[in-house]
């Protein structure tokens, strides 16, 4: 039996990061790292409820809980989140760089380890195809690039530490 795994697909996952890149509302620097993140939480929204969260975000958790967590399907059980992380960075990398060769986002930042959208004008070719998004992405697509943009990425109360998908002991 074939089974399809959209996590070692390069074409959607430059598609996810589009889609993110889409929705994301603010004129910044986004670290790569943040975008990785993000991306990982699209591909399997259900291991949001797994990140921690302090108790002045219980709505957020709520939200996770009502909006965005399903069961689990059975074809995606991923057994170490970090592994799993590490396993699609090659992916992650080559997709960013897929859409800086494409002039999406700005490649002069990608040496900082930060990308910066060109021109909202690009998106706009584009907004139909990003319509149809389920419930479930459509939430956790709000919620990734609102909230969770806002938290810092390093510290202990940064996102790396509470996905505890990347390393965060040793961040400044």
């Amino acid at each position: 039996m074939i089974v399809y795994q959209k996590a070692y697909d390069l074409y959607h996952t430059v598609y996810r990061m589009m889609k993110l890149l889409a929705h994301f509302k603010g004129d910044g620097l986004i670290e790569i790292d943040r975008l990785r993140i993000w991306d990982y939480y699209l591909l399997y929204p259900n291991k949001m409820n797994n990140i921690k969260l302090t108790r002045k975000e219980k709505d957020i958790k709520k939200v996770i809980k009502n909006f965005i967590y399903s069961e689990d399907n059975p074809y995606e059980i991923i057994l170490n989140d970090r592994k799993m992380f590490e396993k699609i960075k090659p992916y992650q990398m080559a997709a960013i760089k897929c859409l800086a060769s494409y002039g999406i986002i700005n490649k002069n930042y990608l040496s900082e380890n930060k990308i910066s959208n060109i021109s909202r004008d690009i998106f706009d070719n584009y907004e139909d195809d990003f319509k149809n998004l389920s419930v479930k992405e459509e939430n956790a697509i709000k919620l990734l690039t609102s909230h969770f943009y806002q938290m810092s990425l390093f510290g202990k109360d940064g996102l790396k530490n509470r996905t505890g998908l990347l390393e965060s002991k040793y961040d400044a």
